[in-house]
């Protein structure tokens, strides 16, 4: 009777014995994994989709606080505030800086390059999110500039050269002669000056090769690829019209500059615009263009990747991000 109870207790302590272990064994290692250390870094800032027979390859060149209080214009205080908080965001938004590389199977074609080095040290990360997404600089067959302010212009340049050696560099022929004509400059509100400065330093390497050709009008540029002029918020603003087997992606600029206030209320301007009254009537026919065509939006500033639609809603518009969609075998 005695062994049997003494093994009868021995068992207990053995099961009990195994629970603390098990405890403590968890315990250490839930404690291992508290004191791993924060990355705080994002992965490559690249998103690729296919558009018909086109690559589409969305690139971020970084974000930076877009000082909406300061900036926006035509809208009242208290209604930017309220859009803000209905989108759970508060002022300063981080506004993205969107590309869109296309690969055509022929071409290799870049929307837009980012700020490079105008911006500081938040941007001027297209490029290594380029290379990122398996293509080389010398890959780029030709950009196209939606317009000439430093977001969009900068990266075509590092130290001075040609960042896209083989490119040759498009814009409208109304934006080239606006920007790279100083004798504007002192016509244009004095924080714009820089802006004429960077769009001539920029484009000069492509003149001086003779590989920065504009363009006139709505033009096809390449076969699928339109200009579409949306001018105002920049003389010569123009958003491509992408087009491969019946499939649209308009990259329409900045048609749109924080999508929570200007798709509730397309009044909503920038003190960038050249001439707000045409920014918003360009914003108005933008929008309902995508809306009633269910046109992809590549959108320069609507938060990375800036791909999506736009839905009627009332008198206002809603942004409809695209479904996030895994290469096959991922």
């Amino acid at each position: 009777m005695t062994i049997r109870i003494q093994r009868k207790w021995a068992m207990h302590i053995g099961a009990w014995c195994v629970v603390v272990a098990s405890i403590v064994s968890g315990a250490w290692f839930n404690a291992a994994l508290a004191a791993a250390p924060q990355v705080k870094t994002q992965g490559p800032g690249f998103y690729r989709i296919m558009l018909g027979g086109f690559e589409v390859t969305a690139l971020l060149d970084g974000t930076h606080p877009f000082p909406i209080d300061t900036v926006m214009e035509g809208v009242p205080k208290a209604e930017i505030a309220r859009d803000l908080e209905h989108d759970f965001l508060q002022a300063p938004v981080q506004g993205s800086i969107n590309a869109f590389l296309i690969n055509t199977g022929s071409k290799l074609i870049l929307v837009d390059t980012g700020a490079g080095v105008l911006y500081g040290d938040c941007c001027g990360k297209l490029l290594a999110n380029l290379r990122a997404a398996g293509y080389q600089p010398g890959q780029v067959d030709e950009v196209l500039l939606t317009h000439l302010h430093k977001d969009h212009v900068g990266g075509i340049v590092s130290n001075g050269a040609m960042t896209f050696p083989n490119a040759v560099v498009r814009t409208s022929q109304a934006e080239a002669d606006y920007w790279l004509n100083p004798a504007h400059k002192s016509q244009a509100p004095a924080f714009l000056s820089t802006f004429f400065d960077a769009a001539i330093a920029s484009v000069a390497p492509y003149v001086a090769a003779g590989r920065f050709k504009p363009f006139s009008g709505d033009v096809e540029l390449d076969p699928g690829i339109r200009a579409v002029a949306v001018p105002g918020h920049t003389p010569g603003h123009t958003a491509y019209l992408v087009e491969s087997d019946s499939k649209h992606l308009l990259v329409w600029g900045d048609i749109v500059h924080v999508a929570s206030i200007q798709l509730q209320n397309p009044a909503a301007s920038v003190e960038y615009d050249t001439d707000m009254g045409e920014a918003q009537r360009s914003r108005r026919y933008a929008l309902k263009l995508a809306a009633d065509r269910r046109y992809l939006i590549g959108a320069a500033h609507i938060a990375f990747p800036g791909l999506g639609h736009i839905r009627r809603n009332g008198n206002t518009y809603d942004w409809v991000p695209i479904n996030y969609e895994a290469a096959p075998g991922q």
